[in-house]
């Protein structure tokens, strides 16, 4: 009996999910022909790469043969979902290199042979041109991507505009380029500014976009010139390796204002609190006195609402968020509102417009992310999302008109919040699923790729089974739409053996059309995914920390 050893690479998903030129086919069906008598030798297999992508080739061995055939044309059915892992945030460290460059490998090719469609990392632009202004390092990213590629990965980049980590303390630091960062220390208002004169340097105040504040460029510019660079230097890949660009658009690379620090909002359950308007810098002061006076009331113009003491948890103890008789719904209150929201929709339409034009022809989908901030769904003011910029209230719809402006850039949406229930929640007020339900129904009247996200890094049965529930949210939708989940994030803990078992499942389900269109049930005759083969891949992978 021949002796089955592994293999000296990773198996690249060959009995997982064929890839050609970052299209993923369905596994076409085997044809054993009869081996000869006199043959004692292993059946040898058919692989090369036409015959993976289309006909079978003919093989030359003397024992038993497969042949790949073409599959028939598949039915009209609600396809899977495919699923993409984001890579840890350090995955190019400090010096512009692929960090712990073995264990990824092992890492990458553990998810391809999982079934994995592809990896999401984040290009830092703390990192990319720290040199200096139009100074880019690519090196490290284009390592990342050439890795993928060998091991038959697809590649979404988020272009991250925000600082990571909450300081030089945090394993995961990584601020905004130290020249950019001068330029705040040299003028405090880039920065984004609370009532009380607190400064926030996540991200470049949406105020200045258009000003040539940062040595002689505007932000818009900056974030204009590294998207080229990044196109330039990636020739190679676009399309068919990196088929997808989320553009970081503010705090966390989403489109919001840093009325609550990223770090509380990615503990859901930490926080509660009501937010903080950032509209005191002297950009955004100036705007709201602009607007003010077009509509010649000048008092309106001067500073943002009273009463909105962000510090509170309970929207009932202030004046401008209460529910009766509450400044929010009166005709200041949806002035400033609408102002606040009308320039946090400003800047993402600068950004979708700039990386519309820069991608056109290269054959990525871009996209963008909405935070899900649900701790006050259940009220009538809605105050976490107003702060962030966010004019979502009981009387409003306010994901609707960004999701309209994805919609005329050809961007996809990303959210978060689908392995979260409301079973969950620490407080009446909050609904991760109210909040999710309303995200996904404004993406399928706009008819809008959808990218879903969990909230929390976690892998029990629970919360595996709630992403698959409200996957289903999005199925049905018109036809040309797509929807894909990205898992955040890859860690030492996703290659442990009952996790990755877990895992893999998932990945399974997640990809079976059938999965869409039957009830959530996860049949104990399923065949356990991960083989041998692959176990030796995911032991080097929980070297990865």
């Amino acid at each position: 009996m021949a002796v089955i050893t592994a293999p000296p690479h990773p198996p690249l998903a060959v009995f997982a999910a064929a890839r050609c030129h970052g299209v993923r086919f369905r596994r076409a069906p085997l044809i054993r022909v009869a081996a000869s008598s006199s043959s004692s030798s292993s059946p040898s297999f058919s692989s090369s790469s036409s015959s993976s992508c289309g006909t079978g080739g003919s093989g030359a061995g003397g024992g038993g043969e497969i042949h790949y055939v073409s599959p028939p044309p598949p039915p009209a059915a609600h396809p899977g979902a495919p699923v993409y892992v984001t890579l840890p945030a350090d995955a190019v460290g400090p010096g512009g290199r692929v960090a712990r460059r073995r264990a990824m490998a092992a890492s990458l090719a553990a998810l391809a042979a999982a079934g994995v469609t592809g990896v999401a990392v984040e290009l830092w632009w703390g990192l990319v041109e720290r040199g200096g202004p139009g100074e880019y390092d690519w090196a490290g990213y284009l390592d990342l991507a050439a890795m993928a590629r060998r091991y038959g990965l697809r590649v979404r980049a988020i272009l991250a505009f925000h600082q990571c980590g909450t300081g030089p303390h945090d394993p995961f630091w990584v601020p905004l380029p130290q020249w950019v960062l001068e330029e705040m220390e040299k003028m405090p208002d880039l920065s984004y500014t609370d009532r009380y004169q607190r400064r926030n340097k996540e991200y470049i105040s949406l105020g200045c976009d258009i000003l040539p504040l940062l040595k002689g460029r505007s932000p818009i510019q900056a974030y204009s010139d590294f998207m080229r660079s990044f196109r330039d230097a990636f020739k190679d890949y676009l399309g068919a390796i990196v088929t997808e660009v989320q553009v970081g658009m503010g705090p966390g690379g989403e489109l919001r204002y840093p009325s609550c620090p990223t770090e509380k909002l990615n503990k859901p359950g930490s926080s509660s609190e009501l937010g903080e308007f950032q509209c005191y810098d002297k950009f955004m002061q100036a705007s709201l006195n602009a607007r003010a006076q077009i509509l010649g009331i000048q008092e309106w113009g001067d500073g943002g609402p009273a009463g909105a003491d962000g510090t509170r948890q309970n929207p009932e103890e202030t004046i401008f968020f209460r529910a009766n008789g509450g400044c929010w719904n009166t005709p200041y209150g949806r002035f400033f509102l609408e102002w606040y929201s009308g320039m946090l929709l400003l800047h993402g339409e600068r950004l979708c417009a700039v990386a519309d034009a820069v991608f056109s022809g290269t054959g990525v989908t871009i996209s963008g992310k909405v935070s899900g901030i649900y701790w006050h769904y259940y009220t009538c003011s809605h105050p976490s999302e107003l702060t962030a910029g966010y004019y979502n209230t009981l009387l409003r719809d306010g994901y609707l008109p960004i999701a309209q402006m994805f919609s005329r850039h050809k961007a996809a949406l990303c959210c978060s919040c689908f392995d979260l229930r409301d079973a969950e929640r620490s407080s009446s007020q909050s609904s991760p699923e109210g909040t999710l339900r309303q995200l996904i129904a404004a993406a399928k009247i706009c008819n809008l790729p959808l990218n879903g996200e969990n909230s929390v890094t976690r892998l029990d049965d629970t919360s595996l089974s709630q992403v698959i529930r409200s996957s289903r949210l999005y199925s049905g939708g018109t036809s040309g739409t797509s929807f894909s989940f990205n898992y955040v994030r890859m860690n030492k803990s996703l290659f442990e053996f009952h996790n990755w078992n877990r895992f893999t499942k998932f990945v399974r389900k997640m990809s079976d059309a059938r999965t869409f269109l039957a009830r959530l049930n996860f049949r104990r005759r399923q065949q356990r995914r991960s083989s041998m083969s692959v176990v030796w891949v995911v032991s080097r992978a929980c070297a990865y920390t």
